[in-house]
């Protein structure tokens, strides 16, 4: 089942109006057939009554999280018709980092489906459907004329360029039908032009159907032979006029690969056949959308350090034999917990206008799923012992990869961890999640030989196991000489796993 979200209902227009409502009013407007008019008169008052209903309650799209601007209809849980009770979910919806199910908050009749289910991005605030309340009509209930319901499965809009400015391209000669075409070698075409030949008098024997240099010389000796005849010229083509694609040539005999190949041209839209659509869900738009923002507006600065994980792997170890069941990326956010708070000042945020130092250290941990990557948020980590984020980090990732997470399991955070040591990666970097300041990429560990001394002064080598942590910070609230001096501290605490108890 996917996340609730609860809805609140507009004010009951008719219960104000007429003073009663609900099931009581049903039985009064019932009663009123006993009244002194008869049945006749019964039936125009309950007539005139009807036309006193309140409006409808409408259902828009809500937001569902900070970043979120449209929605997908994923599926609706009521049928029109259908009898709600307060905290029924009516429909699940897609954000742009879970799904998310909508719940009712009081009774009433679903009325009208306007969004089908399977609609992709629908803007907040968009009419998805309509309530009444218990005992009117709902089969009468007619759609606000100002809003009609969206195409069942809208694809997202896709960009017209701009008509300027238009890119000048010299239109080549046209393609006489049937003529065959050979791509040239530069040295080919000189040799054709100065001769008053054309390549389609011979035969191409390069590579994938190029005309080469030997095959223009074989057309001048029969020339000289008088075995072929000049080429007329082809006219010249006009001045260069504004086309907003390239000629495409007809096509000709099938080849392994095309004689000349659809290109597509900077500031147009990509030519057909160069590329194959892949569908795009709401959650990698927004993971597109923020991460070119983030790399286009924040200044990103580097600082990287190796990391001795011997003492970490013997701690991991002793808790496996009592049957503790943690790993080295739980070490890593404890320690980037613990550095937090004894460094406030990487703690923070930029809103803009200048850093926010936060009073609460939250660790972001990036999850990847088959619907983008999203990074729910360990509360207060620097508090909760090495087991209990162990715990946490289990089961918001199995939430996220469901897409079970509620909006506060994945909102906020002031510090991200990315780790993809598991993939065998031994160094990357990140892009900053704003508003934070900064995320620490973590690679796998290996083992590296050292020389050590000993306490009589005797060198040996040693195998240790060394991790490499590269932070990316924003420099406008974290600078060098700070996220220097924050590794520097991390890289102690994780090394000695005492300091994290």
């Amino acid at each position: 089942m996917a996340a609730p979200w609860r809805l609140g209902w507009e004010p009951r227009l008719l219960r104000c109006v007429l003073g009663f409502g609900g099931r009581r009013g049903l039985a009064v407007l019932k009663g009123a057939a006993g009244w002194s008019a008869g049945r006749g008169a019964s039936r125009r008052w309950l007539h005139s009554t009807r036309r006193l209903q309140a409006d409808p309650i409408k259902i828009l799209m809500p937001s569902l999280s900070p970043t979120m601007e449209e929605g997908n209809i994923v599926k609706w849980l009521k049928k029109e018709g259908e009898a709600v009770s307060a905290g029924d979910a009516l429909c699940e919806i897609e954000t742009d980092k879970a799904v998310v199910t909508l719940d009712a908050s009081d009774d009433g009749i679903l009325a009208r489906i306007v969004v089908e289910e399977g609609s992709k991005n629908i803007r907040l605030g968009s009419l998805i459907g309509l309530l009444v309340e218990e005992g009117q009509d709902w089969k009468h209930v007619e759609i606000p004329k100002e809003v009609g319901p969206p195409s069942p499965a809208s694809k997202p809009s896709v960009p017209h360029p701009s008509p300027e400015p238009q890119i000048s391209i010299p239109v080549k000669p046209e393609v006489t039908p049937g003529k065959l075409q050979f791509r040239l070698s530069p040295a080919a075409r000189n040799i054709l032009e100065k001769h008053t030949l054309d390549a389609s008098q011979g035969t191409a024997t390069g590579p994938r159907g190029i005309f080469t240099k030997e095959d223009a010389l074989k057309l001048v000796h029969l020339k000289q032979l008088g075995k072929i005849t000049e080429s007329r010229p082809a006219p010249a083509p006009p001045a260069a006029p504004t086309v907003p694609l390239p000629a495409q040539a007809p096509a000709g005999p099938s080849y392994p690969r095309p004689m000349i190949p659809p290109m597509s041209i900077p500031g147009q839209p990509n030519v057909a056949g160069t590329f194959t659509e892949i569908p795009a869900s709401n959650i990698r738009r927004v993971i597109a959308k923020r991460l070119t923002e983030s790399k286009s507006t924040i200044p990103h600065a580097y600082t990287t350090v190796d990391c001795d994980l011997g003492a970490v792997l013997k701690a991991r170890q002793n808790l496996i034999r009592d049957n503790i069941k943690v790993s080295v990326n739980d070490f890593i956010i404890k320690a980037a917990a613990v550095t937090l708070k004894q460094m406030p000042g990487v703690n923070v945020s930029w809103d803009g206008e200048g850093p926010k130092q936060l009073p609460f250290v939250d660790i972001s941990v990036a999850v990847a799923t088959d619907r983008g990557l999203i990074t729910p948020v360990i509360k207060d980590a620097a508090a909760k012992g090495i087991q209990e984020i162990a715990d946490s980090v289990k089961a918001l990732s199995k939430k996220a990869r469901d897409g079970k997470l509620l909006p506060e399991e994945y909102q906020g955070g002031s510090f991200s961890i990315s780790n993809l040591g598991m993939f065998g990666i031994d160094e990357f970097t990140s892009v900053i999640n704003p508003p934070q300041a900064c995320i620490l990429s973590v690679g796998r560990f290996r083992p590296v030989l050292k020389l050590v001394q000993d306490e009589e002064g005797n060198a040996s080598l040693q195998q240790h196991q060394l991790i490499k942590v590269t932070m990316s910070s924003d420099s406008r609230a974290v600078d060098d000489e700070l996220a220097t001096r924050f590794l520097e501290s991390f890289k102690a605490n994780l090394e000695n796993p005492a300091r994290l108890i």
